[in-house]
């Protein structure tokens, strides 16, 4: 976490990239990332990010902390991450957007105040977007995304 921190942008991004390996499918691992305060320089990573990749990256492991983990989402959602990965869901690179709707999706995920939060964020056209134009892992991502903000656009 230290390394996320104070790295320079391959550090953070390895050391970003290494905590999503830890945290994937491992519930315990989960809770101790977000104890040892890695949320918030994630939310800083994909907020101000030296490139697109680093955005990608912490989009991703921010999406695995929140997955099945209700404290997580809040914390992640608490420290502003829906407005960047809205962000990045408009202007991100088709993996980028992928990676943006499914940590969406994860965050709201059974959390009806951070479905509100996205809504509000303005990600329901980037993601109806998305569900039309993007690659197989952007139109499943959206899908999903528009499914758990209770959006049917079938």
């Amino acid at each position: 976490v230290q390394l996320l921190r104070t790295g320079d942008a391959e550090g953070k991004a390895k050391a970003a990239g290494a905590l999503g390996i830890l945290a994937w499918d491992n519930d315990a691992n989960k809770v101790v990332i977000s104890r040892a305060g890695a949320v918030e320089p994630l939310v800083q990573l994909l907020r101000n990010g030296d490139a697109e990749g680093n955005k990608i990256i912490a989009a991703w492991t921010l999406g695995i902390l929140a997955w099945k983990n209700n404290d997580n989402q809040v914390a992640i959602a608490c420290a502003g991450a829906v407005g960047p990965l809205v962000q990045l869901l408009r202007t991100g690179n088709a993996e980028g957007k992928a990676k943006a709707a499914l940590a969406l999706a994860r965050l709201a995920n059974n959390n009806e105040d951070i479905q509100f939060a996205i809504v509000r964020a303005g990600a329901v056209d980037p993601l109806v977007e998305l569900l039309g134009t993007g690659d197989a892992d952007g139109k499943a991502n959206a899908d999903l995304a528009l499914r758990n903000l209770r959006l049917d656009v079938d």
